[in-house]
């Protein structure tokens, strides 16, 4: 009799044992599966991107890095009960700890992170363009490049060669890292409708030019001045000559024509450029902006003054301002001034007191 109690005792035991082992296991691996096998060493979230072609065992070893793995033996479990074989590409922002099945189900279905990508209206060439859109993205420059480049393509958005910069309005969008250049076409050609909402294109019309225009005429506006005050003048004396069909004479074009963007004076052999952007040379609108205006200039272009202006000279002074005028005889007057200035100045002190100038506003406004 108390040999029987030993073994029921016994057999107890190791039934408790067993059950206790077990549910440890059970435990184990729902911590491991829903709460944490993964730890940042730093506490802080990591983000990578995942290249077509990576195995489960190139992102672990990429993971290691930056994480504390629990048990690889684990998460090789659970991506075989999850049928995960290889991760989607993209680019992934993981929290500082992080179960297997929210890692193993990103990877799996590619819910990847945005990334931002932003370029501002100081980007000129499509060269630029596709490097400063790019940056951040697996596409590769060269592609996006060709497709502005290529007429073909373009064909369904409106665009060309000279003006697919019109599509890329300057802003920061948020996209997926491994986009294709169609994807971002598509993207960009949603943002343009945006803003080229009917009450823009409508002001578009009751001026006289379309949005392709209104982004040249902005274009050459901020090639112009940074004077934000006299942008708007400056936009509707170029508004009055496109309608008189006049040369526009915009000495930004001649600078974009010639491919010299730090040119600081345009001289007569600079106007010999032949470019159909060389504005001194061709009447009317260039067949494409000259960098990628900002949303607010084309708006400035779009709510331009009505003025009678045809005429501009940079002010003698050199003060970042211009004169206007309506009359060829009072520009020529204050264009000889101005060339008087030009060739008479000593730039070395002219640098050196703009700089004392900003320094002290600088200081001023601390």
């Amino acid at each position: 009799m108390v040999k029987k109690r030993y073994i029921l005792r016994s057999v107890l035991s190791i039934i408790g044992i067993l059950m206790a082992l077990v549910i440890a296991f059970v435990v184990e691996q729902y911590y491991r599966l829903q709460v944490s096998n993964f730890r940042a060493l730093d506490g802080e979230e990591h983000s990578y991107n995942i290249y077509p072609g990576a195995t489960i065992d190139s992102v672990l070893n990429l993971l290691e890095q930056d994480y504390e793995i629990g048990s690889r033996r684990d998460f090789a479990m659970h991506a075989r009960a999850m049928t995960f074989n290889y991760p989607e590409p993209g680019h992934y922002t993981f929290h500082a700890q992080l179960g297997n099945k929210e890692l193993i189900e990103r990877l799996k279905y590619g819910y990847q992170t945005p990334v931002r990508i932003t370029w501002n209206h100081y980007v000129r060439t499509r060269e630029e363009l596709a490097g400063k859109v790019t940056t951040h993205l697996l596409l590769d420059s060269v592609e996006l490049l060709q497709c502005l480049e290529d007429d073909a393509f373009l064909a369904p958005y409106g665009l060309n060669k000279e003006t697919s910069r019109c599509l890329f309005i300057p802003n920061t969008y948020e996209v997926y890292w491994n986009i294709t250049a169609e994807q971002l076409f598509k993207r960009m050609e949603k943002e343009y409708n945006y803003f080229w909402n009917e009450e823009r294109r409508a002001k578009a019309e009751s001026i006289g030019l379309t949005p392709i225009e209104v982004a040249i005429v902005a274009s050459i506006v901020e090639g112009e001045s940074h004077n934000k005050n006299e942008m708007p003048i400056i936009a509707s004396l170029y508004i009055n000559r496109v309608h008189k069909g006049m040369h526009l004479q915009a000495c930004p074009t001649v600078k974009y024509a010639v491919g010299d963007f730090k040119l600081r004076r345009v001289l007569y052999r600079h106007l010999a450029t032949d470019s159909p952007y060389n504005t001194y040379k061709y009447p009317g609108l260039p067949p494409g902006p000259i960098r990628c205006p900002a949303p607010e200039t084309m708006d400035m272009v779009l709510n331009a003054p009505k003025t009678d202006y045809l005429f501009m000279c940079a002010n003698p002074a050199l003060n970042n301002t211009h004169i206007f005028s309506s009359s060829y005889g009072a520009h020529a007057a204050a264009a000889k001034q101005y060339r008087y200035t030009m060739d008479t100045i000593n730039w070395e002190t002219f640098d050196a007191m703009r700089k004392a100038e900003r320094e002290a506003q600088n200081d001023l406004g601390q």
